[in-house]
């Protein structure tokens, strides 16, 4: 290994750790027994049955008579003959062509409200009495009288 640079070496001592880890192994393969060990025992599964119970029978349900329908005699009509393979065709009704007129409603509507042009004054004063209602008499408030005399000791 003269020629051999840190790589080489490197490479040759993987090669002989790998060797080294392959005969151990083998080793190890040939001193064990042939036969695995025996696996433990499986709990036995238990068998699922192939025959399916009866099935209840369900009572039968009477059977209902609807009494006959009443037959209506259809009114027969009458066509004239046609010739086989073709259609009759059916009969045409007039249509009108022209539109009846509306005859015009007199509608009579009452005359509008006139609108104020002026507005009423605001009082700028505020009166300081109050009106008096004729008729009505207020009975006197008490924080409005004046004090109770009372007598000095």
């Amino acid at each position: 290994m003269a020629g051999c640079g840190p790589g080489c070496r490197l490479l040759v001592l993987l090669l002989a750790l790998t060797a080294f880890n392959g005969s151990f192994a083998t080793r190890h393969l040939l001193d064990t027994a042939a036969t695995p060990e025996a696996a433990p025992a499986q709990p036995s599964i238990p068998a699922v049955p192939t025959t399916l119970p009866p099935m209840p029978t369900i009572p039968g349900v009477p059977k209902v008579t609807i009494p006959p329908m009443p037959s209506i005699p259809m009114p027969k009509v009458s066509l004239p003959p046609v010739a086989a393979g073709t259609i009759p065709s059916l009969p045409n009704p007039a249509i009108p062509t022209t539109v009846p007129t509306i005859p015009a409603v007199p509608v009579t509507l009452p005359p509008m409200p006139s609108i104020p042009t002026t507005m009423p004054s605001i009082p700028t004063t505020i009166p300081t009495t109050i009106p008096t209602i004729p008729g009505f008499q207020m009975p006197p408030i008490p924080f409005m009288a004046p004090p109770p005399q009372t007598a000095s000791p």
